[in-house]
């Protein structure tokens, strides 16, 4: 924002000499900047998280009443047809059965201790057991040869490699506890110690951790890889983090079974330059339009509406313009046919329904020009590009950018969001928010690490705490999507 300074007195006297033309000029021009000045101000007040890409942590205690994107389905609340649902039920076989006997009659009180049941009516209580941690000695035996006269002596498993040493159970938990739920160091080692009676040193806790980093390169090598070639659509965005007290930025690239994460000082392409998933890739590449998007060559852009929907819905509450509001309520239409279409088993739209679709989009556009004319021409000294207003910018993207916007039309493969992403990176902010800062860059690059194993782990149904005890025995969890992908040509 520009900072607006007031004529000063000379500049005042000099145009009253001038004439009644340079008066007003001079007023208009002060008035101009002025109103300028106040709408980017009302602007930045009236933005919050639910009509901006604003984060709800910085609403404060003006916080919006929550409003959806989402329109009505038509569905009953609850769970729906087909789904599983996790009501707790008997089962036939319980590990333990405790009898409570009829000792008299509630009535007459005679004893009935001698007399046979009649019937049972079964409660069943789920619990757990006392648990503690079982220590396994292994022996290596030494024999003597009654022959030559040497020793022999037994190997000890490939795992077992110290007198003393946990084991990869109450390792993986100790990794999942301080990695995947973001419970610090202390706290890992507080929580053993009151579970099993076993505490943890915390140096014990961070090589487990270092262990399972190792163990998982591999398998995010090929993760990355398949990002690369991959031919299905791959999300990409990014966030800030603090590390070392100063500002990095966690990259993601993703799909909907594999994740990428990786740490960073810059945010824009030398980043992805130098991680080298979306400077490498041919295929799609769904974003939020960040600039540094557009500087390589071969990828074929999709841009995220959800983004879209928040600035038209801040442009038709700030601004009053109707063509937002309408335009927000056509890419949400031909979404809802998109999936309709889907649902009837068509692979694309009908040429009809594709022209119908554009021909209404570049008439809200029209629309939204005629209500935010181009700014006037700044005067011959003053450098850089004219200044526009919020509507007119975001018009231009729309209208420039048309066949990324609309991508999911053209293609069904193209999701109309880039939640993806954003959900593989909100455990990133989770993390920042209870730990504040992450203190080292190593500790960065391994929670991403670990972070990016996990997340595709439970996308492919593997649970998180299996997928860390895999990795701590030497076989960590390959996705089947690394062993049977199809791969973009080159």
């Amino acid at each position: 924002m520009t900072r607006f300074v007031m004529p000063t007195r000379k500049e005042i006297h000099e145009a009253y000499l001038q004439g009644e033309e340079a008066i007003v000029a001079l007023f208009e021009r002060t008035i101009g900047q002025l109103a300028t000045r106040i709408q980017a101000l009302e602007d930045q007040a009236a933005k919050n998280s639910r009509n901006s890409s604003k984060p709800p942590s910085s609403d404060g205690l003006k916080r919006p009443k929550p409003k959806s994107q989402r329109k009505r389905s038509g569905k009953k609340t609850g769970g729906q047809p087909g789904h599983k649902g996790h009501t707790l039920k008997a089962v036939e076989q319980p590990h333990h059965i405790e009898v409570h006997t009829v000792e008299q009659c509630v009535h007459c009180q005679v004893s009935l201790a001698e007399v046979s049941a009649n019937s049972y009516e079964a409660r069943q209580v789920f619990d757990l057991p006392p648990v503690s941690v079982e220590v396994t000695e292994h022996r290596a035996e030494a024999k003597c040869c009654p022959k030559c006269g040497r020793m022999s002596r037994a190997e000890f498993p490939a795992a077992v490699t110290q007198p003393v040493q946990y084991g990869p159970g109450i390792k993986a938990q100790a990794v999942y506890f301080n990695q995947n739920h973001f419970i610090s160091l202390e706290r890992t080692a507080e929580i053993l110690a009151d579970l099993y009676d076993q505490p943890m040193a915390e140096a014990t806790i961070i090589a487990a951790c270092q262990e399972v980093a190792e163990q998982v390169e591999p398998v995010q090598a090929a993760v990355k890889e398949h990002l690369i070639h991959t031919a299905e659509p791959a999300h990409f965005d990014e966030t800030g983090m603090r590390v070392e007290n100063k500002l990095r930025w966690a990259h993601v690239a993703s799909t909907e079974k594999v994740t990428h994460l990786a740490v960073h000082d810059n945010r824009g392409a030398k980043a992805l330059e130098e991680i080298g998933i979306y400077a490498n890739r041919k295929g799609k590449g769904i974003h939020d339009g960040y600039s540094s998007y557009y500087q390589f060559a071969g990828i074929e852009h999709g841009l995220c509406n959800a983004h879209h929907l928040r600035e038209l819905e801040f442009i038709h509450e700030q601004y009053g313009q109707d063509w937002a509001d309408d335009l927000s309520n056509l890419l949400g239409e031909i979404k809802k046919t998109v999936e309709v279409a889907q649902q009837q088993g068509q692979w694309v739209l009908g040429q009809a329904q594709l022209v119908s679709f554009e021909s209404r989009y570049e008439r809200l556009l029209e629309e939204g020009y005629r209500a935010n004319p181009p700014p006037e021409e700044p005067p011959p000294k003053k450098r850089g590009r004219k200044k526009q207003s919020k509507p007119k910018n975001l018009l231009d993207r729309l209208r420039d950018h048309k066949q990324e916007v609309l991508a999911y039309m053209y293609d069904f493969k193209v999701p109309f969001d880039n939640n993806q992403a954003e959900r593989d990176l909100r455990m990133v902010k989770l993390k920042q928010k209870v730990s504040g800062c992450l203190r080292t860059k190593e500790g960065a690059e391994l929670f991403c690490q670990i972070r990016g194993y996990t997340a595709t782990a439970r996308k492919n149904g593997l649970s998180a705490l299996a997928a860390l005890h895999m990795a701590l025995v030497g076989s960590p969890f390959y996705p089947s999507v690394l062993h049977s992908q199809s791969a973009l040509p080159g």
